[in-house]
């Protein structure tokens, strides 16, 4: 980016649109912001902006709705997302991202249109603890391949059938988790730049705003409609990962 107006004006506005989104429906920050930085930006500076606003959106969020937390939930997912976030990172030594994230494209393409041309989805009560931690384990591989830091406990926590705030309570503190793991390996491979600080504190401001706005708007959501929120978003993020 090198800092003409109209690039930093869509800068801004990506940011506001993804913390926005985040702040309503909990997740999705970096695929609404990615869709414009990708073409102002490196892919570099990026994933580093996503990894950073992501901790401070999903971090706030958690922090508004910390009363209802529930570590009994929290722990299994995780206890796997630790143990899968270094296997992501290290399967991007050897695997093409292009496919692996075409092929969680079109996963997310298909659950998604199947859930919302199903009304009900019987809720899944097997597995237990066991179970949390081995969702917990494959959504930290896909956050260190892919970025996508609560996707699957996303999916997993509506087939739990958990109501709406039971579910941002245990799929945000876990993309928190994630974020907040791929930082300190970014951090360590040195390649935040200044440049990229300067965007974050630039577009700070902005995403205060945006979270806020979403948040506002969440309180207005009945279940149904969180519901079909996150299909919808999933399948647009399904939508985006194939192109």
């Amino acid at each position: 980016m090198d800092g003409t107006t109209l690039e930093l004006a869509l800068f801004l506005l990506a940011t506001f649109a993804g913390a926005l989104v985040a702040g309503l429906s909990g997740f999705a920050f970096g695929l609404i912001a990615s869709a414009i930085w990708l073409y102002i930006l490196t892919p570099l500076q990026t994933a580093t902006l996503i990894i950073a606003f992501g901790l401070i959106v999903q971090g706030y969020s958690v922090w508004k709705l910390r009363g209802a937390l529930d570590w009994r939930k929290l722990w299994s997912f995780m206890a796997g997302a630790a143990f899968g976030v270094p296997v992501g990172v290290s399967v991007l030594t050897w695997a093409n991202p292009a496919h692996v994230r075409m092929g969680v494209g079109a996963f997310l393409v298909l659950y998604s249109l199947y859930a919302l041309l199903r009304p009900a989805i019987a809720p899944v009560k097997a597995g237990g603890a066991l179970a949390d931690a081995g969702i917990g384990f494959l959504n930290g591989v896909l956050g260190g391949i892919t970025g996508l830091a609560g996707i699957l406990v996303t999916i997993w926590c509506g087939l739990r059938g958990w109501p709406k705030d039971v579910q941002r309570t245990v799929f945000q503190p876990v993309a928190v988790a994630i974020f907040l793991m791929s930082a300190l390996w970014i951090g360590a491979k040195g390649a935040i730049t200044p440049d990229t600080i300067k965007l974050f504190l630039i577009g700070l401001p902005v995403l205060f705003a945006g979270t806020w706005a979403g948040l506002k708007l969440y309180g207005r959501l009945d279940e149904a409609s969180f519901r079909r929120v996150v299909l919808v978003l999933l399948l647009v993020s399904g939508a985006v990962l194939i192109i």
